[in-house]
Formats: C-alpha cells, sequence, structure tokens
C-alpha cells in the first residue's frame, strides 16, 4: 500500500508518499541535515519516502522540519491502518561510536512523547539541533504513537542526533512487523 499527502501552508508546501519497502527514497526537504535524517530514518524502518519539501528555510529551518514531520506522521498512522497484525511494540539501542541511543514504540493510537536528549551542541552545520525534538515529536502525535526517546551517552552532535534516527526507525520497524494476526491490546481496541 502506497499512501500519499500533500499540506501547503504559508510556510511550506509538502509533497509526501510513503510506502512499506527497501527500494531508494528520494528527499529533498531543502535542508541537508533532514535530508540525510530522513534517508537514514528510511533505509532502517523499511520504509520507501518521496519527499518535496519548499520551506521558508531564508528564516530558519524550524517549519520545514516541524512540518515535515506533521505530514509524516499523518502517513505512518494511514499506512499503519486499524493496527491489526501488527507486534505493536518495538525497542532498539543503536550505538555510533561515542554515543547510544534508545527509543522504545507503542503503536497505541494514544500519542504521548518522552524525549530525554541533551544534544552538546546547538547546531550541526545550520541545522539548530533544537529541530530534532519538533520533528520527533510532530511525528508521533500525528501518527497517534507512544515513543519513549533517551540519549544515554553522546559526545559528538551529528551521531546523537543520527543514532536517535536510527533507533526511532529501527523501533517503528519491529512494532510494524506482523504479529499474531490479532488486535494486539486485550481492550479488542487500540
Amino acid at each position: 500500500m502506497k499512501v500519499s499527502a500533500s499540506r501547503e501552508t504559508k510556510e511550506t508546501a509538502i509533497d509526501l508518499t510513503l510506502q512499506r519497502g527497501t527500494g531508494e527514497s528520494v528527499i529533498d526537504t531543502g535542508v541537508g541535515f533532514l535530508d540525510h535524517m530522513l534517508t537514514l530514518f528510511t533505509f532502517h524502518s523499511g520504509l520507501e519516502l518521496e519527499c518535496r519539501v519548499k520551506g521558508d528555510t531564508h528564516i530558519d529551518d524550524h517549519h520545514t522540519a516541524e512540518d515535515t514531520g506533521i505530514v509524516l506522521g499523518g502517513l505512518l498512522k494511514e499506512l499503519i491502518g486499524d493496527k491489526s497484525g501488527i507486534r505493536r511494540y518495538g525497542m532498539s539501542y543503536v550505538p555510533m561510536d561515542e554515543t547510544l541511543s534508545r527509543t522504545v514504540v507503542d503503536i497505541s493510537g494514544r500519542p504521548f512523547f518522552v524525549y530525554d536528549a541533551v544534544i552538546s551542541k546547538e547546531k550541526v552545520g545550520t541545522f539548530d539541533t533544537e529541530l530534532a525534538e519538533e520533528f520527533f515529536r510532530a511525528v508521533v502525535i500525528n501518527a497517534g504513537l507512544t515513543v519513549h526517546m533517551d540519549l544515554i551517552r553522546g559526545g559528538n552532535a551529528h551521531h546523537e542526533i543520527e543514532s536517535l534516527f536510527k533507533s526511532f526507525a529501527r523501533a517503528l520497524r519491529e512494532a510494524m512487523e506482523p504479529g499474531d494476526g490479532r488486535l494486539p491490546s486485550t481492550k479488542g481496541v487500540l
């Protein structure tokens, strides 16, 4: 199944298409570091993404990062569907040299986000590192996920954010894997 969405505001114009798969993603947000993070996110999550964004990057990258997260989260929710037949829970630790991060995902339908990550620098290149949290929050809320994300150890800001993106991707992939065919809840509803 392939899902697509467009979103246009006074700050951004976004066209995204998302599907499960291991093919090449085509990503152009106008923010080089975000493109790099989305490329590795799709690789490690088992998703393919076509992403075209035009944003007001002459101001800064905030609207591009957050709005891309909003649209991506909505598409994840649509791709996951009614949640029957998935594992529901996923967890991943990802080391990158001196850095170690952990992400735990529950495809619960109840958005909740805990982000315990102090990034060691304010910028990676021209990218404001605080935008990583804004991006993830937008994805989590719009996808209806519960996510706990922790930077356990760090040192290099690029590694810290990359490790968080990879651990989120791998935890999400695990949570989206096929389960035993039942809706993964004793309540009978998610």
